[in-house]
């Protein structure tokens, strides 16, 4: 025999049950008594109109019948899970906890599940009876980019439980993984198109094409084949820091002292903008834990894109400097044209461009912030970029100090 909380749950139930189940006897013999009653006054006639209409109304009271609550301990559970879940009985939702109601409306408790989630497709999984059917997919249900999974339980009583599992993270980066390869194949196909065309031209010449004309050519190929060198290394580059996300780096770095000897790098290459670049590094700059090649390539990816989208002979400003709260900010700011507000959020994506022609010109491959964002990432850091039409572009990581060894 059930003891402590089971006892007490089926208890309710069975007085329920019970009181349901005379308060249908004492409707029949109320209908009983009224056709006796009719037949001895009035005649046959009026007793069997009066017993049809009886017939109708117990018809109708025991289809009235409320469905059976919930135990207070099940609902409990219930409420407890963070996923929306639904109980329906008879098609109409009996109880919802507060994740199905934050998504599907406060006040779904007493509607029918076809207002409650109009979808054709979770109607049809919720009338077969042997809910053997797989799990649906449904879109709509709260933001237009979030995509559910219905799925349907049996409840005691013939009740339905029904639960949305939120697949949006899947999807999406099933679509990011989908646009990377499409936009990784185009960006290859691009300068490989430009390679086989000028050399078969090249491979087809007879001896009349003038050296100036071949010269271009092996330009042409030359710039195509080093444009896909840097493709093929960003992509290498991002997969390897991906891997390593999840692993801190170990290593104390001064980053000051890697900042200046970038600068210098840069001051002496054969770019002529590395002249412009103006290094602040306040003095004091505690150490990162950090990676240093992959530090290296965040700032050499800073300030090679202000390099390439400031106007010439304008400042590019590297700073340094320490924050409150522990961190050490590093900003890299050019005196460009700007950057639109629209864009902004989109910046790191991969391969995302603001002006496609502009930036494949210029020989950008479209990972480089992509590439920040993960090492930043990696780094247990933040990067922000501001932006001002006409005026210019900020970018400022910030990354925690090293903890001080005792």
């Amino acid at each position: 025999m059930p003891t402590g909380p089971a006892r007490r749950t089926l208890k309710p139930r069975i007085v329920g049950r019970l009181a349901n189940f005379y308060r249908k006897i004492a409707a029949g013999l109320v209908l009983l008594a009224a056709c006796v009653a009719v037949y001895f006054t009035s005649g046959v006639t009026p007793a069997l109109i009066v017993f049809a209409a009886g017939i109708v109304m117990l018809a109708l009271l025991l289809g009235a019948e409320p469905p059976p609550p919930l135990a207070p301990d099940v609902a409990a559970m219930i409420d407890a899970i963070a996923a929306p879940i639904v109980i329906v009985a008879r098609n109409v939702v009996t109880h919802a906890n507060a994740g199905a109601r934050g998504l599907l409306g406060q006040d779904i408790v007493g509607k029918t599940i076809d207002e409650t989630i109009p979808h054709p497709a979770a109607h049809a999984r919720l009338e077969k009876s042997d809910l053997q059917g797989g799990a649906v997919e449904l879109v709509g249900l709260g933001r237009d980019d979030q995509r559910w999974e219905m799925r349907v339980g049996a409840g005691p009583d013939g009740q339905r439980v029904v639960q949305l599992v939120d697949q949006t993270g899947g999807y999406t980066a099933e679509k990011m993984r989908v646009d990377f390869v499409a936009n990784a194949s185009h960006e290859l196909r691009t300068p490989l198109a430009a390679i086989l065309g000028f050399a078969e031209t090249l491979g087809d010449d007879r001896g009349d094409m003038d050296p100036e004309t071949r010269g271009r050519f092996m330009k042409v190929i030359l710039d195509e084949s080093r444009r896909m060198n840097r493709l093929v290394e960003d992509l290498i580059s991002l997969s390897r820091i991906e891997a390593e996300k999840h692993r801190p780096p170990e290593v104390d770095i001064d980053l000051a002292e890697l900042a200046e000897a970038i600068h210098a790098e840069f001051a002496d290459g054969p770019n002529i903008r590395g002249m412009d670049i103006v290094a602040e590094i306040a003095p004091d700059i505690p150490a990162v834990t950090g990676d240093r090649a992959q530090l290296s390539q965040l700032l050499h990816n800073l300030l090679g894109n202000a390099m390439k989208y400031g106007r010439p002979e304008t400042p590019i400003t590297l700073s340094l400097r320490t924050e409150p709260g522990g961190m050490v900010r590093i900003a890299v700011a050019d005196q460009g044209e700007g950057i639109p507000a629209k864009h902004l959020p989109r910046l790191t994506e991969r391969f995302y461009r603001v002006d496609s022609g502009r930036s494949r010109s210029l020989g950008g491959t479209g990972l480089g912030l992509a590439i920040v964002k993960h090492i930043v990432e990696r780094h247990r850091g933040r990067l922000d970029i501001a932006s001002v039409v006409g005026q210019g572009t900020e970018v400022v990581v910030l990354l925690p100090a090293a903890v001080i060894k005792a």
